[in-house]
């Protein structure tokens, strides 16, 4: 409710000259929120078609720490170099060879055909036979084989990095496991539902500005369509940043440290997709910053001096944002989501003071433009000389306010005399009956002019 009466405030501020009653603005609301769920109905539906790689697109930063993690363990000097996916494969061989008798092994790394899987999978068979031994018999162990010496260098560089022998000792991190017989497709609706909103977040924030400002001008809605690309660029930033940044180095800390403390990383599907798509729309969203403000600076809302004296308020509140806005509580993932957001604020405050120094200048211009023109119009009456005379208030050409003339007697004495009055031939009232009764002369125009024949 709070956000509703807010967004009203600012559609009215936007368009003050028409006001709308609160029934028109809730009808607005419901045609917003009609198209956006329309909009968002028709892109999920089409996302929904790419499900599977929209899924192994969000998998794919687990991959990351899984390959981070084993390319940290594996010998930087041997024998013979490994690579992750040389020793996935490896891991692959050995455990198919492990219920093998000697003699079947020997047959089974011979129609491999492939000498350096072989070799790389009898490294890591002996690596886990070593390793269940104490550290002091493990030296004992190698010289006792009847081994070729590269192996058993290979198998002591392995044993000095300590990479992982087992694909499930850390965690079932490959196959994620879903614990409902529905999770696996509510899950590809979920998906979907987040591609729809990456997709369609143009429209979506199209319809939600026409909403809390309506009534654009012409010039205005010329100016909304590249705030729209701007705004999805800054989407797609905080959204890529947040995915190929962030997200793997969030997800190596969290199974490094429960590794240490020797817990297993089984993670469910859903809470992995829930964390991954949290995480990248929040970052995406906060990256709409500069939007946001510079909206509310347009509007009046803000200005140059407030955000420059608020800075430290605005930095504060950054970081408790951050801190709601993560789906995590650590401080490490706080401090990333709320160090890109300082940046942006700090944008914003550069483009409100260029702003601003923008329209101070152009106000300037018109000014001057203004009073050259009023100049040069001055210019042009004097040297036509058709400069109209200056209005005396003291002398009105058309003496309307008055029934009666002043005209100056023989003897120096003035009198007033009545005008013609249209109004009396029609008995209509006259226009100046408040003129005190006082002011009339005693006596007839005619006796006077007989007074003044008189000898």
């Amino acid at each position: 409710m709070y956000l509703l009466k807010k967004a009203i405030e600012l559609r009215e501020k936007s368009h003050p000259d028409h006001e709308k009653p609160f029934l028109e603005h809730l009808e607005d609301l419901r045609v917003m929120i009609m198209r956006v769920v329309l909009t968002l109905i028709i892109a999920m539906v089409a996302c929904f078609a790419f499900n599977n790689r929209i899924m192994q697109f969000f998998r794919s930063p687990v991959d990351k720490v899984m390959l981070t993690q084993l390319e940290s363990t594996l010998p930087a000097k041997a024998p013979r170099p490994l690579t992750a996916d040389l020793w996935k494969e490896a891991q692959k061989v050995e455990h198919a060879a492990e219920n093998l008798t000697p003699q079947q092994q020997e047959v089974y790394y011979r129609f491999l055909k492939d000498d350096n899987v072989s070799f790389h999978a009898r490294s890591i068979s002996l690596l886990r036979a070593a390793m269940s031994l104490p550290e002091e018999r493990r030296e004992n162990f190698l010289a006792s084989l009847d081994e070729t010496p590269e192996l058993k260098e290979q198998v002591r560089s392995l044993i000095k990095s300590k990479p992982n022998t087992e694909t499930q000792q850390h965690g079932n991190l490959n196959m994620m496991s879903a614990l409902k017989p529905t999770e696996g497709f509510m899950l590809s609706m979920k998906l979907s539902f987040v591609a729809g909103i990456v997709v369609s977040f143009p429209l979506l924030l199209l319809f939600i500005l026409q909403f809390v400002l309506p009534g654009l001008h012409s010039h205005e809605k010329r100016v909304l369509w590249p705030a729209m690309a701007i705004g999805f660029g800054l989407f797609l930033a905080g959204s890529s940043f947040a995915y190929f940044l962030i997200l793997p180095r969030t997800l190596l800390f969290f199974y490094q440290w429960s590794g240490d403390m020797g817990i297993s990383n089984d993670w469910r599907i859903g809470e992995y997709i829930s964390f991954a798509t949290q995480f990248t729309l929040l970052f995406g969203v906060s990256f709409e910053l500069p939007v946001v403000v510079m909206v509310f600076v347009k509007l009046g809302l803000l200005t140059y001096q407030t955000m420059s004296k608020t800075r430290s308020y605005a930095v504060v509140a950054i970081f408790i944002a951050a801190a709601v806005l993560t789906p995590t509580p650590d401080i490490p993932t706080m401090l990333l989501m709320a160090s890109p957001m300082i940046i942006l604020y700090e944008i914003c405050i550069w483009l409100a003071y260029f702003d601003e120094k923008k329209s101070r200048i152009k106000e300037e211009q018109e000014a001057r433009e203004n009073m050259e023109r009023l100049l040069l119009r001055g210019r042009e009456a004097e040297a036509t000389g058709t400069s109209e005379p200056e209005h005396d208030p003291w002398h009105d050409e058309h003496p309307h306010h008055s029934a009666y003339e002043t005209t100056d007697g023989d003897d120096g004495w003035k009198e007033e005399i009545p005008q013609h009055d249209p109004h009396a031939e029609i008995g209509e009232p006259k226009p100046h009956d408040d003129i005190p009764t006082t002011s009339l002369p005693d006596h007839l125009p005619e006796e006077e002019e007989r007074r003044r024949n008189d000898p």
